[in-house]
């Protein structure tokens, strides 16, 4: 890495690929695909690492692309990107507005996936030219949004071998040319629960008679997110938040069955762990109380990304290498899911926030609508940051004692 321009070699490909990135992203708008019917996005995918003269593979369900530049036996390191849309009308008026109805690439996936592929570019050009001091993994995962993806990388055995793992996430409150960077967790674990009550039912007018399903229902409701809040410590942040609920039909019928659905999040992992089991005894107790019976249906969604301290001061090396010296800035523990972190508990490494909004901008605008678009420059900062990621982790990956030593900064531009 000593006495090379990285800076410089990133800016001359970036002037005669930039357009080309940009016309892919917008592509990739126009045709969004939902989760696991991502197939024209990994055809794309796919047909342009093979003219680079890499060689893809496509998942075994036939969206996603795991594609390995480099060889030799130096480290593997990996960089993730996912391609899947959002069933959510796009609302903007621009050439390159969504063409299938009511699904949009609210979360810029779009933009995750051409980051991943210019820098894919860039890295085999420098791989050719004997300057890649070991491998690079390049998952362009399906299905996060379900979330699932992450899982059926793993399973397809995706990041075997791999010694570290970054992505990266747009953030439209953050300006182009800034990441924000965090270490331990970074995201919140995020499952959903479903709850079914149900009693022999009975006349309003004698509920003495019965089971009062829809007044057990409604202290389930408020009980378990009360009795959550004593039983972990808060600094977890572990809630219960219901978003559906259903019972009876007639106002003088007390009914036999009703439903409560939510969400529970969580920013610690042990807490994330433990609930399901506390969630669980908490309800029959509840359900018992007023006699009626309960089923759990808890499906496990996310873990929280959880961002390993080294992998985070390599990200920070990077940006500040090809972005600038104050383009890293601390960032904040988010609610939000993200299935990254499924990978995180196998290997270490680190998510970051990449800024998407355009410099001196004043709009707070947010992931998940439909008016989401991004300053189109920021792909360009992306593939500098994640290629000079890739090039700082497999050089500091070769030293042998980069684990048990403080980093040292890396010449990344002289």
């Amino acid at each position: 890495m000593r006495g090379r321009n990285l800076l410089g070699e990133l800016d001359t490909f970036l002037a005669g690929r930039e357009h080309e990135l940009i016309d892919f992203r917008r592509d990739l708008h126009m045709h969004p695909e939902l989760a696991f019917a991502e197939y024209r996005t990994t055809q794309r995918i796919a047909e342009r690492l093979t003219a680079a003269g890499l060689v893809p593979s496509v998942l075994p369900r036939g969206t996603g692309v795991i594609c390995e530049v480099g060889s030799g036996d130096g480290p593997t390191v990996a960089l993730r990107a996912d391609i899947d849309a959002l069933p959510v009308p796009d609302e903007k008026d621009v050439s390159y507005s969504s063409t299938v109805p009511g699904v949009c690439h609210a979360c810029g996936h779009d933009v995750h996936t051409t980051i991943l592929l210019g820098t894919s570019l860039f890295l085999a050009q420098q791989a050719e030219a004997g300057l890649l001091p070991g491998r690079v993994r390049l998952i362009f995962q399906p299905a996060e949004e379900l979330p699932g993806g992450a899982l059926e990388v793993m399973a397809s055995g995706g990041i075997s071998g791999v010694d570290r793992i970054f992505g990266l996430h747009c953030d439209p409150r953050l300006d182009v040319g800034k990441v924000g960077l965090k270490a331990g967790p970074i995201t919140s674990a995020c499952d959903k629960v479903s709850i079914r009550v149900s009693g022999p039912g009975g006349h309003t007018a004698r509920p003495h008679l019965t089971a009062d399903l829809v007044f057990a229902l409604a202290k389930i409701l408020t009980e378990l997110p009360a009795a959550l809040s004593r039983r972990v410590d808060p600094r977890s942040s572990l809630s219960l938040v219901w978003g559906r609920v259903e019972a009876g039909s007639v106002a003088n019928a007390i009914p036999d069955d009703g439903i409560a659905e939510g969400t529970v999040r969580c920013l610690d992992e042990t807490a994330w762990h433990a609930a399901p089991d506390m969630i669980k005894t908490l309800l029959e107790s509840v359900a018992s109380a007023y006699g009626v019976e309960a089923e759990m249906d808890y499906v496990r969604g996310v873990p929280p990304v959880v961002n390993d301290e080294v992998s985070v001061q390599m990200l920070a090396e990077a940006a500040e290498g090809v972005l600038g010296e104050d383009s890293a800035v601390p960032t904040e523990q988010s609610l939000g899911g993200e299935d990254f972190g499924w990978y995180l508990e196998s290997i270490p490494g680190a998510f970051a926030r990449l800024g998407t909004r355009t410099p001196g901008s004043t709009l707070l605008a947010d992931i998940h609508q439909g008016t989401f678009d991004v300053d189109e420059s920021a792909i360009g900062a992306g593939v500098r940051f994640m290629a000079a990621t890739a090039l700082t982790a497999l050089w500091e990956g070769r030293r042998p004692s980069a684990a048990a030593e403080p980093l040292m900064a890396l010449n990344l531009d002289n």
